[in-house]
């Protein structure tokens, strides 16, 4: 039997919307969507697309090294922005800077708006530990 254990960088969020930050599931991490908060919990940078995602890439970092996973282990991410169309480009660049060589199935969706005023990026994302590190 799977053995479960939920991962939480301790922001006011978590308890307030009842959610874990990621939850590991046998050799599979399941990561909520991560977005800029900084580390009292509050957004990163409202309205700076870049800084945003420079930041969440790093709350991703921040999952995977308390599992000892590394991103050639992320195998799949869904990306929510706001202003997909205007900000194409800087997910593109964002994404091959943060990956390097590996690539995860990826699904980028535009949306209006997300929790925060001035959020404009959120990621979810898959990991396989059962695959190099």
């Amino acid at each position: 039997m799977a053995t479960t254990e939920v991962y939480e960088h301790g922001v006011p969020a978590e308890s307030e919307f009842g959610y874990a930050q990621a939850v590991r599931s046998g050799d599979l991490i399941h990561v909520s969507g991560q977005l800029a908060f900084d580390d009292a919990g509050g957004l990163f940078a409202p309205d700076d697309f870049a800084a945003q995602l420079e930041r969440t890439h790093a709350n991703i970092d921040r999952v995977l090294a308390h599992y000892g996973a590394t991103r050639r282990q992320i195998v799949s991410q869904v990306l929510y922005v706001v202003g997909l169309v205007r900000n194409a480009a800087a997910v593109a660049e964002g994404n091959r800077a943060y990956f390097g060589g590996h690539r995860a199935a990826a699904t980028a969706v535009g949306v209006t708006e997300l929790t925060f005023p001035g959020q404009l990026v959120e990621i979810s994302c898959v990991i396989d530990t059962s695959l190099p590190a």
